[in-house]
């Protein structure tokens, strides 16, 4: 409830991602502390719903992307005419564009319409039923954009963690059995 608390005024004004990775270090920071988790703990672990450690907790910064990515869909599609001729420009600063992000994750369910439904486990061909980009309204595309940047941004945290895996592992020194 906090954090949804604290979000409002985030999506509102244009405040700048850098912002919101501030004020996300501090709520990490004390939320290790009141768990009594070793400070060095990654983002993947606090996070993450494949982990060990399973907190009912959302990342402050990628709920902001999202919320900003929904407005920015939500003003896009809009049926009144007068927001809909009106470019809306969301200001996020200069690490994260919502623009830039909202356009790759068109072009990316785009392309998911084009390759087809691809079969991802043994329940069978045609056991699930695909949401198809070309077939939804305005709200199931919203949904869809959210999700789909939901999917990107648990790929780069787990390539983000298993990078920082693999660097410590590789400067481990060699020991000649």
């Amino acid at each position: 409830m906090f954090i949804s608390k604290l979000l409002w005024p985030l999506l509102v004004y244009d405040i700048c991602s850098t912002t919101v990775e501030a004020i996300e270090a501090k709520i990490n920071k004390y939320t290790r502390k009141w768990l009594g988790v070793p400070p060095g703990l990654s983002g993947v672990a606090m996070y993450c719903r494949k982990a060990k450690l399973k907190l009912p907790m959302k990342s402050f910064l990628e709920e902001y992307k999202y919320g900003k990515a929904r407005l920015l869909t939500m003003l896009e599609e809009s049926d009144d005419p007068v927001v809909k001729t009106v470019q809306p420009s969301l200001k996020t600063g200069r690490k994260w564009k919502v623009t830039e992000a909202v356009d790759e994750v068109n072009e990316c369910l785009k392309m998911k319409e084009v390759i087809g439904q691809t079969q991802t486990d043994r329940r069978g061909l045609g056991s699930t039923t695909a949401k198809w980009w070309s077939r939804t309204e305005d709200k199931e595309k919203r949904d869809m954009i959210i999700d789909e940047i939901r999917i990107l941004h648990g790929y780069r945290r787990r390539s983000s963690s298993l990078s920082k895996v693999s660097g410590q592992i590789g400067t481990l020194p060699y020991r000649d059995p």
